[in-house]
């Protein structure tokens, strides 16, 4: 799915309200003076990982994982199918919270569970299962559709996988390739007026400047972006990651942004793309499809989602003759839950990995 424009911020329209911070933070820099300390409760460093089963246990919270995978050549599907059994405290943002995933996800995974209430010892999907982007396999990945990022370690053949919350509608997430351009620790927000307007009507007004800490949207740690000056951030708000509810930002977990900020350098690439439907290759040679709602505005109609569908997996073929179950490819389209589901047909030959390495 063909990226966005890496143009500036269109003249006349609004500017992110992460963009502000950022500027607050150049300004500091050209100074010569050090980013603000965040202060105490906001998230704090990540705690050192030990290995887990499928991915890796970390501290911060509770039973928080990073979900680390191993790359393979001409293989797309990394993760494993997970359930996790809900206490009698538990709503599903608890047990999203502990795994790793996100509102949305989590949402869509177990649309038969009631968020708020899932019951003891309910049997709760885990959406940890990825069929990778359509992207250079560097960098930082960003899919819109499935609010998700994936980090590419440099020298490293792995994968890491984080949810995030991004732009709202009318806010939108700009698509495009661009990098980090520096790493900010401590963030002042300094609201623009638009949104101090919003946060009025609501009955919360806000300050001209909030400084680091735990009343500080942007979390402890921000790296700003080439593109229109926008951040990956983290929030004091974790409950929310996973849901389209930013001013444009990128927004992590605070264990994750934790994490990601120790990883990644100025320079970075990253590649933010919206690919509802997503095709690749498993291990074993044989095609999968995943299919997400779409980002913005209504959902298109059934037809036009099939051709999206057949459009992936078009681009996962390439060149290589194989046996595809359109019925199969049919329920993703019709679903959009996420799921990972096989499309190659029963019996269907399996494709040497020579043959579908991209």
């Amino acid at each position: 799915m063909a990226a966005g424009s890496t143009a500036g911020w269109p003249a006349g329209s609004r500017l992110p309200g992460c963009w502000l911070a950022f500027a607050a933070a150049v300004v500091l820099l050209l100074a010569g003076a050090a980013p603000v300390a965040a202060q105490p409760g906001q998230g704090g460093d990540a705690d050192a990982a030990e290995p887990g089963a499928g991915g890796t246990e970390a501290g911060g919270m509770r039973g928080r994982r990073i979900h680390r995978y191993p790359l393979q050549a001409g293989v797309d599907l990394v993760g494993e199918v997970q359930t996790a059994r809900a206490s009698a405290e538990d709503t599903l943002l608890d047990v999203a919270a502990r795994h790793a995933v996100g509102y949305e996800q989590i949402r869509m995974a177990n649309r038969d569970v009631d968020t708020w209430l899932p019951g003891v010892g309910t049997e709760v999907r885990i959406p940890s299962r990825y069929i990778l982007p359509q992207a250079p396999r560097e960098g930082v990945v960003i899919n819109l559709a499935e609010m998700r990022l994936y980090h590419y370690p440099e020298d490293e053949a792995v994968v890491e996988v984080f949810p995030v919350s991004i732009g709202r509608r009318d806010w939108s997430t700009p698509l495009g390739k661009t990098r980090i351009t520096g790493k900010v620790e401590g963030p002042a927000w300094y609201p623009p007026e638009s949104i101090r307007e919003e946060a009025a009507e609501r009955g919360e007004p806000l300050p001209r400047r909030v400084p680091p800490g735990p009343d500080n949207p942007l979390g402890r740690y921000a790296l700003p972006l080439e593109i229109s000056g926008y951040l990956i951030h983290g929030t004091n708000r974790p409950w929310g990651i996973g849901m389209r509810s930013t001013h444009g930002c990128i927004r992590l977990h605070p264990h994750d942004i934790a994490h990601l900020y120790k990883e990644v350098e100025a320079g970075t690439q990253v590649v933010i793309v919206d690919q509802p439907f997503k095709a690749g290759w498993s291990e074993d040679g044989l095609l999968y499809l995943q299919a997400f709602p779409a980002f913005g505005g209504e959902r298109p109609a059934r037809r036009e989602r099939v051709a999206m569908a057949v459009e992936a997996v078009s681009a996962a073929l390439g060149d290589v003759l194989h046996r595809i179950d359109g019925s199969r490819l049919r329920a993703a389209a019709e679903q959009q839950d996420g799921r990972v589901r096989r499309i190659s047909r029963p019996g269907a030959e399996p494709v040497q990995v020579a043959e579908r390495a991209r």
